[in-house]
């Protein structure tokens, strides 16, 4: 429908223009000239205004009644049914009164139908009446038709016995001449009955004028009545055809219901004119036409197990064997399957398929958006000179190389970050930024005490509830000083724990470099001074222990102006603050000036907006399932907001501070732990609050479905590897573990230490890690894989004891991070093949050459090196050169065995196995000891 102007409607309406707009801008449509357009949802807006205006307000809007119902039941649960637990049920249903104009009109429509429904069945009713009468007026003249023509045949035939049978010829002419003149008429008749069906569609035959009609012995009418109903019914598809273009009308439908019931009534007479006693057989019809003999027998009888032929509606000849006709609800059956039987005709021109393709895809993925065979794919990519199998990975251009070779178009190429994209661009922030605290991480060597100097900012005992008196976690907490608010964040000082403190500086605004003042640099300091410096954050030193005795200010400054960090007052930009973690010494001037850099940087962040930030640290509790810390950079996250975090995804179901405190909300740079999430997200993941719990998952799955992909790769990289390093060398070891710890961070630093201790002949086989405790599945994997496993500040539940110790499995529990580093190296160690070490006992030198009969050739030796022994191994030298290495066979000293002979002394020596032996050759005796190896 087209707009009309403003000035139109004023015109329709019969008001002035000016006065129209004018109400127009108070019911707040955005017309101010006369020849802007109005639309039709304009015009009744418009008019529910003047309603509203006028008192009517009841009219514009319809009535609600709200109705509620609650019901209260008991329920017994727990052993026997001890425990009530009540249940209530709460239903609202709201009810809309319609404006009584709708329900008059739908009222009078309802009155006018059900006037015609009694119109049309009156109607019905007369055509029928009708076409009975008529069909018993044709009924009884075929009948009167079907007795004079009987009698007719009988007074031929009585007169036929008095011809001589010289003439039987020519009356058996003249009677084929006579059929052929009665199929003539009967032909016109039909002819005549088709001409007065499609004229008279209500005079149709009705069933129970043609069952008055009874067939007599002798008698033909049926043969006259059957064609016509049969091209009545050949007649069906004609009107039909016309019928789908013109709606059907009353008398058509009374001449549908007489058809029917017609053809009914003649298959009735068939069967009754087939059982009638002593009747005279009918003269079959020809082929093809009414009237006629059928093919296949003589005397238009069918011949015995011969198939018999119909001609189906579309003109095609079928053949059909006897067959016993269904009956009641089998042929209904039938019937609707015939009925609902559709041919599926084979495209014959080639189907080109428009193909969306991602930035990697599997050879199998691709074969299925083209609708072809996986195979296909394959020999189509070995065409190319690219060997790939159903499951590997395509990228995007080798992809639509093989989708154009096989005759498909490529439609769009579909970014892999799309949905990321989407989501991220559709969190929007409108409000004005504000200030924010910083975000402050303390870094450096184990043991140099940021965790106390953390502690006494926060006055609390954390240090002491660390395994070992380490940190081994990434904790991260505010605080409220009398200089503002800050959140600090504690990283691990050991080695192991590298990953961690790499993110701890991502995501801080300062680095608090903490550096023993009586140990100096370490190589964990150093390594906090990189991760400080690769991501741009300012550094302030806080040299702390300044309390004992050996401390020494200037080695510190001296250590760390090597590496580049230069103190102020050595015209340098990093602030030095000597600070006694102890003592309090120096920690009001160290917040002073983390303030201090923190007013330079200016940070600003929004608060009203959904939350963004990091994920810190995540862990599995027992009791509380997933748990995540995370650090909100940007915007708010509140108590059941929708969060995606890495593969994760959840709605916020409890907000806890690092207290354990529940809390509504947490603002920009505040720590929050999180409860919710499907899983336990990698720590050093990106969060963000979504709207809609459907993006989150769309997302989340997208992001798994990319990190298994690249884990396919990385394996089947590693396979190839492995197979190209092994050729032709030794079988590498394998120690299998099963590694379980209870915060994700814990997870990735031991993960990167493990796999760091391989060697080329034993390496570290993870077969299984995760976050949590140790259950019924990792012990039946363990047992599967004949691993180790290895709990870190987790521990084994009952059925996971029960299958190890019915098993022998190996479980180990560990608290520190440095007796499982250590274990896992000496079992490494005891999986490495011993070393070889020859130790040469004695020398011999060979003075004269005797013969025994009993051992051959004795070489009588003079000792000249170390001891000789019996039974051990020996070699034979020749000028230097080994000519034999075999065993020592007999040692004599004069005419006695002995054991050993020592240097200075004559033996005899008798060689197992050699008799080349000579004046001049020596004789050494060796050992070979194994010696254990570590890594």
């Amino acid at each position: 429908m087209t707009d009309t102007t403003v000035q139109e409607f004023a015109d329709v309406v019969g008001t002035d223009s000016d006065r129209l707009l004018s109400q127009m801008k108070e019911a707040g449509l955005p017309q101010t000239n006369a020849n802007d357009a109005v639309s039709a949802d304009q015009k009744e807006a418009l008019l529910g205004h003047l309603k509203k205006n006028h008192g009517d307000a009841a009219e514009a809007e319809p009535k609600k009644i709200s109705l509620k119902r609650k019901t209260t039941t008991t329920l017994k649960t727990g052993q026997g049914g001890k425990k009530d637990v009540a249940v209530e049920v709460r239903k609202k249903r709201t009810f809309v009164k319609p404006d009584a104009d709708v329900v008059a009109a739908a009222v009078e429509e309802k009155v006018t139908a059900v006037k015609a429904d009694k119109a049309a069945t009156a109607e019905i009713k007369q055509a029928a009446e009708a076409a009975t009468a008529e069909a018993k007026k044709a009924a009884e003249a075929l009948e009167a038709k079907a007795a004079a023509e009987s009698a007719k045949k009988a007074k031929e035939a009585a007169e036929a016995k008095k011809i001589k049978p010289a003439a039987k010829h020519k009356i058996s002419q003249k009677s084929q001449s006579e059929a052929k003149a009665r199929g003539g008429v009967s032909s016109t008749a039909r002819v005549a009955a088709k001409a007065k069906v499609a004229a008279k569609p209500k005079a149709e035959v009705k069933p129970k004028a043609t069952a008055a009609a009874k067939p007599k012995a002798g008698a033909k009418p049926k043969l006259s009545a059957k064609p016509v109903a049969r091209d009545t019914r050949n007649k069906k598809p004609t009107a039909t055809a016309a019928a789908k273009t013109v709606p059907p009308t009353k008398a058509e439908l009374a001449q549908k219901q007489a058809t029917a019931e017609a053809a009914t009534q003649r298959d009735g007479a068939d069967r009754n004119k087939k059982r009638a006693p002593g009747g005279a057989p009918a003269a079959a019809p020809r082929s093809g036409a009414p009237g006629a003999p059928r093919s296949g027998a003589p005397g238009g009888a069918p011949r015995s197990g011969a198939p018999r032929q119909f001609r189906t509606e579309d003109g095609s000849a079928n053949q059909r064997g006897r067959r016993k006709k269904l009956k009641g609800k089998a042929a209904r059956t039938a019937q609707a399957q015939a009925d609902n039987e559709h041919s599926f005709t084979k495209p014959t021109a080639p189907v080109i398929h428009q193909v969306e393709l991602p930035e990697a895809i599997t050879a199998g993925d691709l074969a299925a958006k083209m609708a072809i065979k996986a195979g296909d794919v394959i020999k189509a990519l070995m065409g190319m000179g690219v060997m790939a199998t159903i499951n590997q990975t395509l990228d995007q251009d080798t992809a639509t190389l093989v989708v154009e070779e096989m005759g498909h178009k490529v439609t769009k190429l579909i970014s892999d970050n799309a949905l990321e994209e989407d989501v991220f661009e559709s969190v929007t922030y409108d409000a004005d930024e504000e200030d924010r605290a910083p975000v402050v991480t303390v870094m450096g060597h184990v043991d140099h005490g940021k965790t106390s100097l953390l502690d006494y900012i926060r006055s609390s005992r954390v240090a002491t509830g660390e395994a070992g008196g380490i940190t081994q976690h990434i904790g991260a907490y505010h605080v409220e000083t009398g200089h503002g608010m800050i959140s600090f964040l504690d990283t691990p000082g050991h080695a192991a724990f590298t990953s961690m403190r790499s993110r701890g500086a991502q995501c801080t605004d300062v680095v608090i470099l903490v550096v023993a003042a009586d140990d100096g640099v370490m190589p964990q300091t150093k390594e906090a001074v990189q991760h400080a410096k690769a991501a741009g954050v300012p550094i302030v030193v806080a040299i702390n222990k300044m309390d004992k005795e050996g401390a020494d200010v200037d080695r510190v400054k001296n250590e760390l102006s090597a590496c580049d960090v230069i103190p102020e007052d050595w015209g340098g930009d990093v602030p030095f603050m000597p600070v006694s973690a102890h003592t309090g010494e120096g920690v009001t001037e160290l917040l002073d000036a983390v303030l201090l850099q923190a007013e330079l940087l200016e940070l600003k962040a929004v608060i009203d907006g959904p939350g963004q930030g990091v994920v810190v640290e995540s862990r599995l509790d027992k009791g509380r399932g997933p748990v995540a810390t995370l650090l909100v950079q940007n915007g708010t996250i509140k108590k059941g907001d929708i969060v995606l975090a890495g593969t994760c995804y959840g709605r916020a179901r409890a907000l806890l501070d690092e207290n354990g405190k529940p809390t509504e909300s947490a603002g920009p740079s505040i720590p929050v732990e999180i409860l919710g999430l499907n899983g336990t997200p990698d720590a050093g993941a990106a969060f963000i609050v979504v709207e809609s719990e459907k993006k989150a998952r769309e997302v989340a799955e997208h992001r798994e479905s990319k990190r298994k992909e690249g884990i396919q790769q990385l394996q089947q990289k590693a396979k190839l590897d492995a197979l190209f390093n092994n050729m032709g060398g030794s079988e590498q070891s394998n120690l299998n573990i099963v590694l379980k710890t209870d915060v994700r961070g814990s997870l990735e630093a031991l993960i990167a230490s493990l796999q760091g201790l391989g060697t080329d002949e034993v390496k570290v086989n993870i077969v299984s890690s995760g976050v949590g405790g140790i259950s019924e599945t990792d012990a039946t994997l363990a047992l599967a894989s004949d691993a180790v496993i290895f709990g870190f500040n987790v521990r084994a539940d009952a059925s996971a004891k029960r299958v190890i110790e019915d098993n022998g499995l190996d479980l180990r529990y560990y608290s520190i991070i440095y007796d499982l580093i250590d274990d896992i190296r000496a079992a490494m160690s005891g999986l490495l093949a011993p070393e070889l070490r020859e130790e040469i006992l004695g020398v011999a030198e060979v003075r004269e050459v005797f013969k025994s009969p009993k051992f051959g050739l004795i070489a009588g030796s003079m000792v000249t090196d170390g001891v000789i022994h019996r039974n051990k191994r020996i070699r034979v030298l020749r000028e230097n050169t080994v000519i034999y290495e075999g065993e020592l066979e007999s040692l004599r000293r004069f005419k006695d065995d002995v054991q050993e002979v020592r240097q200075g002394m004559e033996c005899g020596i008798g060689v197992k196995n050699y008799q080349d032996v000579r004046a001049g050759d020596q004789i050494e005796v060796y050992i070979v000891n194994e010696i254990a190896r570590t890594l």
